[in-house]
């Protein structure tokens, strides 16, 4: 099935992650993406053993490129950087993690990829912004995101060091961002026929996804506290070991709303009109004593048994999953939030779809992940370079 945005032309030079996975959220659309990779050393990811072990798939790469097709291109020649430049002027969307000092060094900056496409939509992913004195330094999620935003300062208990983020994650919050500007932009062209720059940065989107936090310590020129399980203002909302050693997730905010029915649902119910918590500020003045009490309470009962419990009395909570579980939760499969692919070599395996679901025009897997420079000469042939053109590009080093 035709995506809604087939006939989009996405030129990507860029690699990790943040970057390319805003591009295969376009893809799964119906983009036609191109990816650049450097001869002699393609994206990283597609070797880092954290996720690719030997003979096999590697699951990340597939995640973050399916559906591309990749050129192999050395910017570091006159040649290679011609190439790029017509790519672009033939394109509808730039998308780059170059910082803006390569950008000049290769004649990939904004200004003068517009020159001659006035159209083309520009999309720079940086750590720390285009701006300022920092804006040339390298910056990846775990550093730009996790730990300058003030995220990993800000979860934990007040008693244990900063709480490290897991691969990818605030890549992938960044995607999103990037995939919801280039699909703005691409709308206003519509109406206006020109395109613009975009500049997303890591930080940005760690700010962002704290933004609860970033408001509040704004508005008051204070840090704001870690959240402590066993200090939780609202012991309503915290989390609790249950008797099989697995953990629940409590999410009643409005506890004067829940509290008739948590205490029915925990068996305590000679706790409801008790003067300590009969009343949402009691819970929070008395908030230690009570969830002393409620964790002694959850360990009576395995998990599953305080899930139905919580489920009769309509309780908001959810069981904090491993990832093992995360990968055959019902829910998660009865909603299509992920898809099985097939591997001529590496079988079968799962990756997630794009973050949201279109009913009428889907966002759908549209093939594997490219190899490195699988399509250079198709690409370039499309181009109008002759098969004598292409032997010399590879003899002068500028393409695989």
């Amino acid at each position: 099935m035709p995506g809604p945005l087939e006939g989009i032309k996405i030129l990507e030079v860029a690699n990790w992650v943040a970057a390319p996975a805003g591009c295969v959220i376009l893809s799964d659309l119906g983009a036609d993406v191109i990816k650049i990779e450097h001869p002699g050393h393609a994206d990283p990811v597609r070797h880092v053993k954290l996720w690719k072990k030997e003979g096999s798939v590697n699951p990340l790469f597939e995640q973050v490129n399916r559906g591309k097709r990749s050129m192999s291109i050395n910017l570091d020649t006159e040649s290679g950087q011609a190439i790029v430049r017509g790519l672009a002027d033939e394109s509808d969307v730039l998308v780059t993690n170059l910082i803006p000092e390569r950008q000049v060094r290769y004649g990939l900056t904004y200004e003068q990829v517009s020159a001659s496409n006035p159209r083309i939509i520009y999309l720079g992913v940086t750590g720390y912004g285009t701006e300022g004195e920092e804006k040339n330094r390298l910056g990846y999620d775990y550093s730009a995101f996790w730990a300058r935003s003030g995220i990993m300062a800000t979860l934990g208990n007040d008693d244990e060091p900063p709480v490290n983020q897991r691969p990818g994650f605030g890549d992938f919050t960044t995607s999103m961002a990037v995939a919801l500007a280039l699909n703005t932009a691409l709308y206003e062209r519509e109406k206006s026929g020109q395109g613009q720059r975009i500049d997303v940065s890591l930080l940005h989107t760690g700010i962002w996804a704290l933004a609860c936090d970033f408001v509040t310590a704004a508005r008051d020129r204070t840090n704001v506290r870690r959240n402590s399980r066993m200090g939780a203002v609202n012991p309503m909302a915290n989390y609790y070991l249950c008797g099989d050693g697995k953990w629940i997730q409590l999410n009643m905010g409005q506890s004067y709303r829940f509290w008739p029915r948590f205490v029915i649902a925990l068996e305590i119910e000679d706790l409801e009109n008790d003067s300590r918590f009969d009343t949402h500020e009691h819970r929070g003045q008395n908030n230690k004593e009570l969830i002393a009490l409620l964790q002694e309470q959850f360990k009576k009962q395995p998990r599953g048994e305080w899930i139905s419990r919580l489920d009769e009395q309509r309780c908001i909570f959810s069981p904090v999953q491993t990832m093992d579980e995360v990968i055959e939760d019902r829910q998660v499969h009865a909603n299509g939030f992920v898809a099985t692919v097939e591997h001529p070599e590496g079988g079968s395996f799962e990756v997630v779809n794009a973050p949201f679901k279109l009913r009428r025009t889907p966002a759908q897997v549209r093939g594997l992940a490219p190899e490195p420079g699988q399509h250079t000469e198709e690409k370039l042939l499309e181009m109008g370079y002759s098969w004598e053109d292409i032997t010399s590009l590879k003899e002068e080093g500028a393409i695989l």
